[in-house]
């Protein structure tokens, strides 16, 4: 329903060393209409061009200190806030790719009502 808005293209930016990023971060927002505790986030898939980037590559940072996915499996004290931008960084060498490419987000939510998971995506062009 929100998916649109997962991904927001103006904060796409690289991450270290001006001449040799070591990777790069975005801003995100929840694709689900209620906040959710991060434990509940069973997955941040990023792709770009359809390459898919590594799990152990992505981390989530809600401004309280960023977290691999593995971390935020037992975080049960902090909640993302529906409408409440968030950051995901990516570890790559390089950082993103100069050129137009397709960025990619899936949010992979476990809702506790729900027999199955939510699957909120999002693609945008990043003109970098």
């Amino acid at each position: 329903m929100f998916d649109k808005y997962i991904i927001d293209p103006a904060t796409v930016h690289n991450t270290g060393p001006v001449d040799a990023p070591t990777g790069f971060a975005f801003e995100t927002r929840l694709g689900y209409y209620r906040g959710i505790t991060l434990s509940l986030i069973e997955d941040l898939a990023v792709s770009i061009d359809g390459q898919v980037m590594p799990r152990d590559a992505i981390a989530f940072d809600d401004g309280k200190g960023a977290l691999t996915l593995a971390q935020m499996e037992t975080v049960y004290d902090r909640r993302w806030g529906f409408g409440t931008p968030a950051t995901v960084i990516v570890s790559l060498p390089g950082g993103f790719p100069k050129g137009d490419h397709r960025l990619g987000l899936q949010q992979r939510l476990r809702i506790s009502y729900m027999p199955f998971p939510s699957f909120n995506n999002d693609e945008k062009t990043i003109c970098f």
